[in-house]
């Protein structure tokens, strides 16, 4: 049996991995499941996965994920310190699924196994991806994509030579907005941006594909994870959703991943990498579906598109700032504070004002000088903001 745990467990990708796992109780041992302040739904898996631990991220609702516990033998726990400790008990597989900065800390700490991290967190790569990619070969811990545009590329490459890749190409969706004119989005609701055409997903993240914000998340994901220029990284607008990403060689030649719009694809391939296993996602008509659409994406709609390619140009701890900066943005949209269309202006700003704290000068990432810039990039938007309402 392998023995597993999930980061993240009651996110939207952690109970798809739950899922796969729950269809095959033979062949896992879960270790360790967390989350946040869903007490009930981590409770309740934990006890049908019969977890070792469950783990609360705040430790204000420990004496809710006791009770909830009470006489299951699981033990329960709280806290940053208590994750750092679920990530390291010994696990042959786990999945950094915590939504934000926070998945970062217990992801390096999980590599510190050299075990194999299932990687959905995108904040960790954006933020300090030179840092958890040299832990991860100090350690021979194996990093593998979760998010569905990674993992396609991931998949696309097997067997190739990255030197002869010419491109990689990831797709978007285009969010709620995509068909909106653009004199419009200014005064797009909270309403509006949290509907997404094709899916039904959480608020924040189908905000941010409304925004694209998710999409430049993964452009700088792409640099840091497959090592190649932004020049060689482009983004294409795909309604459909079926194309996940496309690889370019030297050829002429294009690779494309094509699936279902269904995480559990993504996070089957890395549960039973490096082999393929079986994985109850939906087979593609074809024929039924029709055709498949392709579009430039427009970057005064989506500015956040410029802003990626510009935080690999930069380097240094730049993405650290931009990954922040992003989140309090996003905080203040959905509190009601700046528009939609304010949130890349918020980030644009929190980097030019930042610009010099981000260079590095040859010094090598550690954990404590992202979060130093994680916290300045948070200070610095919640300042604009402040001072934007004034």
């Amino acid at each position: 049996m392998r023995r597993v745990s999930i980061f993240g467990a009651t996110g939207s990708i952690g109970q798809s991995a739950i899922d796969l796992i729950a269809r095959e109780p033979d062949k896992y041992q879960v270790v360790a499941l967390t989350g946040g302040r869903n007490i009930a739904q981590l409770a309740r898996d934990a006890r049908a996965l019969r977890a070792e631990v469950a783990v609360t991220a705040f430790p204000e609702y420990l004496g809710d994920l006791q009770a909830a516990l009470a006489g299951s033998g699981i033990e329960a726990t709280a806290g940053e310190a208590a994750l750092i400790e679920a990530a390291d008990r010994p696990a042959d597989w786990i999945l950094s699924a915590i939504v934000g900065a926070a998945g970062l800390a217990p992801g390096l700490r999980a590599l510190q196994q050299g075990t194999t991290l299932a990687l959905a967190n995108k904040e960790s790569l954006v933020a300090a991806g030179p840092l958890l990619m040299a832990e991860a070969r100090k350690y021979g811990a194996t990093i593998l994509p979760v998010d569905s545009e990674h993992s396609a590329i991931f998949q696309a490459l097997v067997g190739e030579d990255i030197a002869k890749v010419e491109r990689i190409i990831i797709t978007a969706s285009g969010g709620a907005f995509r068909d909106w004119p653009l004199e419009k989005l200014a005064t797009a609701s909270l309403k509006q941006a949290q509907t997404h055409p094709n899916w039904d997903m959480g608020q924040r993240i189908t905000i941010d594909s409304a925004s694209m914000f998710n999409k430049a998340l993964e452009v700088i994901e792409t640099n840091e994870y497959f090592d190649i220029r932004p020049d060689q990284i482009e983004v294409i607008v795909h309604p459909q959703s079926m194309v996940h990403a496309l690889v370019g060689f030297v050829d002429g030649g294009l690779m494309a991943h094509v699936g279902p719009a269904d995480m559990r694809h993504a996070i089957g391939y890395a549960l039973h990498w490096p082999e393929r296993g079986h994985v109850p996602v939906e087979r593609l008509d074809l024929a039924k579906l029709g055709k498949l659409e392709f579009r430039a994406p427009d970057e005064v709609r989506w500015p956040a598109l410029r802003l990626a390619r510009e935080v690999i140009e930069a380097g240094g701890l730049t993405g650290a700032t931009f990954n922040a900066a992003k989140e309090v943005a996003l905080d203040a949209f959905i509190g009601g504070q700046i528009g939609f269309m304010h949130m890349a202006e918020v980030v644009e700003e929190v980097l030019n004002r930042t610009s010099s704290d981000n260079r590095l000068d040859n010094a090598v990432i550690t954990l404590d000088m992202v979060r130093k810039t994680d916290h300045l990039a948070r200070q610095t938007a919640k300042d604009i903001i402040r001072q934007r309402q004034a």
